[in-house]
């Protein structure tokens, strides 16, 4: 069996509130966007070729508001120091602080942040 590429699917009352977050903060790369598909627009942010990836929809002249609770967690895994500090860096230097994790647990090795909908990603420094 091929490994299935996962997608991350969600709406947003502002893509372009997010594109900071997981295009510069995290370094994701715009894999393609789309505009007025029955009244939805929406982009896609991951790698080029990787396993998953993140697709933000608005659906035009409707509301969705913010996560529904402070547990809703992306986890991105990240052993290297060096790497898991980079990241933690880009996120600060967009204005972007780590929150205290609804589960403590979170807290011990990783650092969590909130977007702009109030969803929330853990970078932990550890391997899975």
């Amino acid at each position: 069996m091929n490994m299935p590429v996962l997608r991350i699917a969600r709406p947003t009352d502002s893509i372009d509130a997010l594109m900071p977050f997981y295009r510069d903060g995290l370094g994701l790369e715009v894999l393609g966007h789309f505009e007025d598909h029955a009244g939805f627009d929406g982009v896609m942010l991951g790698e080029p070729g990787g396993p998953y990836h993140f697709e933000f929809t608005h659906q035009r002249g409707h509301a969705v508001g913010r996560a529904p609770s402070q547990d809703h967690l992306i986890v991105f895994y990240l052993p290297e120091l060096s790497e898991w500090e980079a990241a933690v860096a880009r996120l600060r230097r967009l204005g972007h602080e780590p929150v205290a994790s609804y589960n403590p647990y979170w807290d011990t090795l990783g650092a969590t942040f909130e977007d702009a909908d109030g969803y929330r990603l853990v970078l932990q420094r550890a391997r899975w």
